[in-house]
């Protein structure tokens, strides 16, 4: 029994460390594709989405408690609460719920809060793909996810503020043209297919 167990072969423990790939550090990781630059998603949260949002409660404000639209868009302004609520605890669990006491108040400290939360995140691991080893989806997953739901939220609000004020899209639109947001190519690639250039088939046929 010991010759044939003697016969096998036998690879050294250093052999066999040697052949394992190395641990990934995280802050040395690609950024991911798919999930735009942190700058960005400050910038969306503090600048684009508390204007819009801030335009389309102006009508909401002035809405009689009796008119038949007030209950549909106070419903949509709660669930818009509990998405930026839910964007706050993404990036990091403590939040609080504002001391303002109608829903815009509430919805715009609940905007400042997510901002906060945002800038405290480390910039430079940030949207980096998570270390094979750690096997956990990467943060910057989340927290975009939840930014997507926010920005959701904020669509499915525009119709609805349409049928009490005919207006809002040039309202919308003019409020949106005050601050261009400008995205800088370093800052955020978008979802478009890569060129030729950059899947290495430059001057193929």
């Amino acid at each position: 029994m010991n010759s044939m167990l003697a016969s096998e072969p036998i690879v050294a423990t250093e052999e066999r460390r040697s052949t394992l790939p190395p641990l990934e550090t995280w802050a040395n990781n690609e950024r991911m594709r798919h999930v735009p630059s942190l700058d960005w998603m400050v910038r969306k949260v503090d600048a684009d989405l508390r204007k819009r949002i801030a335009t389309l409660a102006a009508p909401f404000a002035n809405l009689a408690s009796a008119d038949p639209h007030r209950g549909d868009i106070e419903k949509e302004l709660r669930a818009l609460g509990r998405a930026i609520d839910r964007l706050s605890d993404a990036v990091k669990p403590s939040r609080h719920n504002g001391n303002g006491s109608d829903l815009p108040s509430r919805i715009d400290s609940a905007l400042t809060q997510a901002a906060n939360n945002l800038r405290a995140l480390e910039l430079t691991a940030f949207g980096r793909r998570h270390p094979f080893h750690y096997f956990e989806r990467s943060k910057a997953e989340i927290v975009y996810g939840a930014l997507l739901a926010v920005i959701n939220r904020v669509e499915r609000l525009v119709p609805l503020i349409r049928e009490i004020d005919p207006n809002i899209d040039e309202e919308l639109l003019a409020a949106t043209s005050q601050d261009v947001d400008r995205v800088d190519v370093d800052d955020h690639i978008d979802a478009s297919p890569p060129s030729r250039h950059d899947d290495g088939l430059d001057g193929a046929p």
